[in-house]
């Protein structure tokens, strides 16, 4: 069988398998978060942490828990990683340094995941279940909690209410993440992904040199690494590594777990607005673009020039052999979609076509089909954007799902728009104004340079975490300069989108007229698409230009 063949089957299996949860995952997440029943293990965390789960919250209130939660996150994980020394388990690994503390710190409470050292002689073991895996669980319920926050904004009417944080993080946790990820261990242990406490094996190889192999607590990291689109490795290799994604079915298996919230979280936008055709315009562009992506990078992979390339019938460097270029490619595109940042391949070999749809697919703000949460509300930031520039071609005041649309919502959606490109830009151009971090930062000149930096940034600015790994960001300046991406990056737009939610809550429904537009039905789907790519394109083509398309024009 070809590996073409074998691609497009496993393709084929991943979309069945989606299609096969999209209802009854999607509606059992509408349930979740808006059923009044708390079960009685939340109850009593509810005691514990002095928390009334029968009041609602304020948007501005939402807010401040959010972000009081996330401060005390990143300072608890930082003083773990500093007093690691003193810890069980640490493996005789010594403290964190500062500087990679802080930034691995806020990477993964901000669900960026981005790794500037190497976990298997970094981090001990209680390091990384006690506070990464942790990091894993409430980061990626914190992006569902937003996002069920903005839909009630368009659900609810004349309030001034949009649910309690504290309770929308406790349910994505415990009714939704923890079970995935439970199940989702034992299957990859069955599978053949590690699962020791141990420090590792001690080898003996061929040639008799002396080596140790690092073992971890890897399954139990790596559904939850998946599913809540987080993308840190337990290993430096990450899930490349044959201890995380050993084989072809792990790896179609660890594809759709990534896949699976942001694709399902449409369906319960449908459900919870109560009307599911709206979810399924939304799910319609998300594949649109998905695919597209997938489409031109596979084909860039296929089709490299270059004498090297031609002889080995595809650009196969960077790609482990068990994978190929069709497992490798649909990983890639999948985790840059989705802000997971988890790679199965290095993205800094690929092709500049390739390499730049992988980049594309973050600045395109990362919505198709997007992280946990991220996903659903930035596509509903640039749903409000399309409905906005509809409306001022045909001279109304624009409607989305009964709620008007005025300075304040056009606002509250702009600058959630525009906090990634402003870090994205921003960070990259002071970097290359830089020569002495850049020259020793980067392993390429050129071209491919000016993308290892921009993905750097886009990366972090987008919370996703995956690196062209040919950029050294070890330096006091990309540590801090990149931990304030991921900040702003994280925290501007969700606040932004709280903003939006409680004013779209306050407003009385307005009901559909003769001149109001549709927004279910291929014309919006076609308009929607097409801001994406018009933003995406208007902020970053230059950039671009200068980088991937150049390298794939030489």
């Amino acid at each position: 069988m070809s590996s073409t063949v074998a691609g497009l089957l496993q393709v084929g299996a991943l979309l069945v398998l989606l299609a096969a949860v999209y209802a009854p995952f999607g509606d059992y997440m509408a349930r979740v978060y808006e059923s009044e029943k708390h079960w009685r293990v939340e109850r009593a965390l509810y005691r514990v942490v002095r928390v009334d789960p029968g009041s609602e919250q304020r948007w501005t209130v939402y807010a401040a828990a959010l972000l009081a939660f996330s401060f005390v996150s990143v300072l608890f994980l930082y003083l773990l990683q500093r007093f690691q020394a003193f810890l069980p388990l640490s493996l005789d690994r010594g403290a964190v340094e500062p500087g990679i503390a802080f930034n691995t710190a806020v990477s993964f409470v901000t669900n960026t995941n981005w790794q500037s050292y190497v976990p298997e002689t970094t981090m001990g073991h209680l390091v990384q279940m006690a506070g990464l895996t942790v990091q894993n669980f409430v980061s990626a319920a914190v992006g569902m909690a937003v996002a069920v926050a903005l839909v009630r904004g368009f659900a609810r009417t004349g309030s001034d209410r949009l649910g309690n944080f504290w309770v929308d993080l406790t349910r994505g946790v415990t009714r939704i993440l923890l079970p995935i990820s439970v199940v989702g261990a034992i299957v990859l242990i069955a599978l053949g992904v590690t699962m020791s406490l141990r420090a590792g094996v001690d080898v003996t190889g061929v040639d008799g040199a002396r080596s140790t192999i690092a073992l971890a607590p890897t399954a139990s990291q790596e559904v939850i690494k998946e599913v809540g689109t987080n993308g840190g490795g337990i290993f430096n290799a990450n899930s490349s590594h044959p201890f995380e994604n050993p084989n072809a079915v792990t790896n179609v298996l660890e594809v759709f777990l990534l896949l699976v919230i942001p694709v399902c979280l449409t369906r319960t936008f449908g459900v919870i607005v109560r009307d599911r055709r709206q979810g399924h315009l939304l799910i319609a562009v998300m594949g649109a673009l998905w695919g597209i992506l997938l489409a031109v990078a596979w084909w860039a992979e296929s089709h490299p020039n270059g004498p090297a390339h031609l002889l080995a019938g595809g650009a196969l460097e960077g790609k482990e052999t068990r994978f190929g270029i069709p497992s490798s490619v649909l990983f890639a595109i999948s985790t840059t979609g989705t802000s997971t940042g988890a790679v199965n391949s290095w993205h800094d070999a690929y092709t500049g076509l390739g390499g730049g749809m992988t980049l594309l697919n973050m600045l395109f703000g990362e919505v198709a089909p997007g992280g946990v949460g991220a996903g659903l509300y930035g596509m509903l930031v640039l749903a409000v954007i399309a409905v906005f520039l509809a409306g001022l071609m045909v001279g109304r005041t624009p409607e989305y799902l009964g709620k008007k649309l005025g300075r304040v919502q056009i606002t509250a959606a702009v600058v959630a728009i525009l906090a990634m490109p402003t870090m994205v830009l921003l960070g990259t151009g002071a970097a290359l104004a830089q020569p002495a971090e850049i020259d020793a930062a980067l392993n390429n000149s050129g071209a491919h340079g000016l993308s290892e930096v921009l993905y750097a940034y886009a990366s972090a600015a987008n919370n996703n975490g995956s690196a062209f790994a040919g950029i050294t960001v070890t330096s006091g300046w990309f540590q801090a300069s990149l931990g304030v991406a991921m900040l702003i990056g994280r925290f501007v737009p969700i606040l932004a989108v709280l903003a939006l939610a409680g004013s779209l809550a306050a407003q009385k429904r307005v009901e559909p007229g003769a001149g109001s537009l549709p927004t279910s039905g291929p014309l919006f789907g076609v308009l929607l698409g097409g801001t994406v790519v018009l933003v995406a394109a208007l902020t970053f083509f230059p950039a671009l230009a200068l980088g991937p398309f150049a390298e794939a024009l030489a």
